[in-house]
């Protein structure tokens, strides 16, 4: 989701690789599970791992503050929307993050700059963006989602290293994972390779048409992602879709953000800018829907989380 940087944020431009997997193509499918959502294995993704974390969307406030930040106003990729709390909520075990077709005014509006977050005087559209506070190190992330196809939807389940937090500028050398990712009738599953100013992306992607179309996109489906020192793997409905070797991330002088680095999880429904199209026709609201984000971890690898 996040694509290059400016001033003391994100900026607009992309700059992605398009993809295959390390070995030139999927390297190997696990088993799927019976119904979408079902951990894999059924009582759990399978022996050694526990679940460390988890948001299942029926708190009486929900999403819950104690387990998310919220992203606010204009916030990276030249999108077209306005983050704010509002446009989250919950129903029936559902967090819907919607986004909508009405203006905001930009309190941070200066005639003149150079700075899109700036020279905004509103913005057209709101929608919503939320961070876990909870932080880990090594495991299995995994949400069971129903993506909004339509035109101008970005809508996304990623990672990035806590490092961040602290120093936005520091990116990409936080690293990013995207676990799921839409836009423009193409389903992703990303890992960012960092480079001085910008992510070699390692991708897989998938046309809409080839996995159902709009009859796909109108259910839940489980995105999930194995991450340990080796690698990372990403999977959408228990098929391996994407396998990143670790060491590949390596650099001289500089960290690997994905090893021994804690990391948080995101959600994200954003609209246009660098990659979501023009949402101009498209009726309105549009939802990224969760029922669940959950944690786990190998029996070796508990108690691997940071401070929040």
């Amino acid at each position: 989701m996040l694509l290059s940087l400016a001033l003391v944020a994100w900026v607009g431009l992309i700059i992605a690789a398009s993809g295959s997997t390390e070995d030139g193509g999927v390297a190997g499918v696990a088993a799927a599970p019976e119904v979408p959502g079902e951990p894999v294995g059924g009582g759990g993704p399978h022996a050694g791992w526990k679940l460390v974390w988890r948001d299942e969307f029926k708190e009486a406030t929900c999403p819950s503050r104690a387990k998310w930040r919220f992203e606010h106003g204009f916030v990276r990729n030249g999108e077209l929307q306005w983050y704010q709390p509002e446009n989250a909520n919950c129903h029936d075990g559902v967090l819907a993050l919607e986004a909508r077709r009405e203006e905001k005014r930009n309190p941070g509006y200066r005639p003149g700059s150079t700075d899109w977050r700036l020279n905004r005087r509103v913005a057209g559209y709101t929608s919503a963006s939320i961070a876990s506070k909870y932080s880990f190190t090594y495991g299995r992330a995994e949400a069971l989602i129903r993506i909004d196809p339509r035109p101008g939807s970005w809508q996304d389940f990623w990672m990035l290293g806590t490092s961040f937090r602290r120093k936005p500028n520091s990116w990409p050398a936080t690293g990013e994972v995207d676990i799921g990712e839409y836009y423009r009738n193409l389903v992703l599953a990303n890992v960012c390779n960092p480079k001085p100013s910008r992510c070699g992306w390692s991708s897989t992607r998938q046309s809409l048409a080839s996995l159902g179309g709009r009859a796909w996109a109108s259910r839940f489906h489980l995105w999930a992602m194995d991450w340990n020192a080796k690698r990372i793997e990403l999977f959408l409905d228990g098929k391996l879709v994407h396998r990143f070797a670790v060491a590949d991330a390596a650099r001289a002088g500089r960290r690997n953000p994905y090893v021994d680095q804690p990391a948080f999880l995101l959600l994200s429904q954003a609209l246009g800018g660098a990659n979501g199209g023009n949402p101009g026709s498209t009726e309105f609201p549009v939802r990224l829907e969760v029922r669940y984000v959950r944690v786990y971890q190998r029996t070796g690898d508990q108690g691997r989380r940071a401070p929040e």
